[in-house]
């Protein structure tokens, strides 16, 4: 078993059993392929199997089952078995499986070691390993929630502080070696709240010069999370503050006042009308209130300014299925491809069917799918056998997706099992193809995406 070739298959999920397969291996009675794949290199399979025994309480063979991972040191396998030890009480040992790859010098191990140490009474010493990595913006994060079971926020505040410098010219998150100063403020801010100085962490979070990270806004969290209703107004009314429109929003619905979380996105030349994405959580809003053609009037006036965003028609279609209209689904759809000139290409075309079924039944939309001229490829036979599953219709499926060599592997494995023809589903995602030329490095670990 190799470290390389694991990390591999597990990050594009090519020739291996992906854990949605596992899954339901172990919903229909299977577990005997799973604990045998489990010993043939298959990773799901391994995780799920010593979980299932660590929850039978054969927590010796659980770990006997992740062993052979382990042993590569690859880090997904030893995180994951410093986490089971770890939920059943075997604390020292969790803490020296991870202590052994810190100790090599592993990117992943110092974070996951001091956050272990803090969670079981070895606070003080976690904080003392990261003091001196704290402009790693990772360890910084973590020497921050240390801090606060450790009881030195004051430490880790003026460390920070420290690293604010006004002559860094980076223009946002990650884009040096080095923290940058909106996540230097970022974290300094969570120590002040902590400390329930409100006013200063809200100060602090104004001075960032990107607002939004992974779409989340801190302040509009905190703001959210305090109560500060007409300060949240105040910063949502801000354009491009999308995240604290939807908290501000979310806030005053929590509350009951659903006709002022409409407002909040309904105002004049509000975020409703200008960015799609308020429009969706407008229109999402209106239907868990039972007012779904409101909803649909929404997403529609957005379908009309966005002929070709496959994302809106898609959320149109779903809100009108969902509504109990589907022709009148199809009526918006058919107007809309009309004022494109006619026959939609297939990332558009494909939402209609499901409209169609409810109309007019699987077989009819099975029907106009494959008229279409994109009917025949790989991807049209997805959403058809999605059709024929939905329908409880498992070997016309299978049927379908049998006839295409590659991009449905996954999926008719599934369909497969359901049938109890678990072989044939396990020759489909086992059929591997060579992973590429190892490039020489003198590193254990891989931190590259998947693709």
């Amino acid at each position: 078993m190799d470290a390389t070739d694991l990390d591999y298959r597990v990050r594009t999920r090519s020739g291996c059993i992906p854990p949605e397969l596992v899954s339901r291996l172990l919903e229909h009675g299977h577990a005997d392929v799973v604990e045998l794949q489990a010993g043939r290199g298959e990773w799901f399979c391994a995780l799920a199997w010593a979980r299932v025994l660590g929850n039978q309480g054969r927590e010796t063979e659980a770990l006997e089952a992740l062993a052979p991972y382990v042993v590569t040191g690859w880090w997904k396998a030893v995180v994951s078995a410093a986490e089971l030890l770890e939920s059943w009480g075997r604390i020292d040992e969790a803490i020296e499986i991870i202590r052994i790859r810190t100790e090599a010098g592993h990117p992943k191990a110092l974070e996951a070691y001091t956050r272990l140490l803090a969670r079981h009474g070895r606070a003080e010493e976690a904080f003392n390993l990261l003091v001196p990595h704290v402009d790693d913006w990772v360890l910084a994060t973590a020497l921050v929630d240390v801090a606060s079971v450790a009881g030195r926020d004051e430490e880790a505040a003026a460390l920070l502080a420290d690293r604010i410098r006004a002559d860094h010219c980076c223009d946002g998150p990650w884009c040096c070696g080095s923290l940058d100063p909106d996540t230097v403020l970022g974290l300094l801010a969570t120590i002040r709240e902590r400390q329930g100085y409100l006013d200063e962490a809200i100060g602090l979070l104004r001075r960032r010069q990107v607002t939004s990270v992974n779409s989340q806004d801190q302040l509009a969290d905190l703001l959210a999370r305090h109560g500060r209703i007409e300060e949240l107004r105040a910063y949502a009314a801000v354009d491009g503050h999308e995240e604290a429109v939807q908290q501000l929003a979310e806030l005053l619905e929590k509350d009951g006042d659903v006709e002022g979380a409409i407002a909040v996105y309904e105002r004049a030349d509000g975020p409703a009308a200008r960015n799609p994405n308020s429009a969706y959580e407008l229109a999402q809003l209106l239907a868990r209130h039972g007012r779904g053609g409101e909803a649909i009037a929404v997403m529609r006036a957005q379908a009309d300014a966005h002929h070709s965003d496959d994302w809106i028609l898609h959320a149109l279609s779903q809100l009108c299925l969902d509504q109990g209209c589907p022709a009148e689904g199809l009526v918006h759809l058919d107007a809309l491809a009309a004022e494109r000139g006619g026959e939609d290409e297939w990332e558009l075309y494909w939402m209609r069917l499901p409209l169609i079924a409810a109309c007019s039944g699987v077989d009819e939309a099975v029907e106009r799918a494959r008229t279409h001229p994109e009917g025949n490829t790989w991807y049209a036979a997805e959403h058809i056998a999605h059709l024929f599953a939905g329908a409880g219709r498992i070997e016309e499926a299978v049927v379908v997706l049998q006839q295409h060599d590659r991009g449905v592997s996954h999926d008719l494995a599934g369909y497969l099992v359901d049938l109890g023809r678990v072989e044939e589903a396990l020759v489909i995602v086992l059929h591997r193809s060579p992973p590429p030329p190892l490039v020489p490095t003198t590193h254990l670990w891989s931190d590259e995406p998947p693709f």
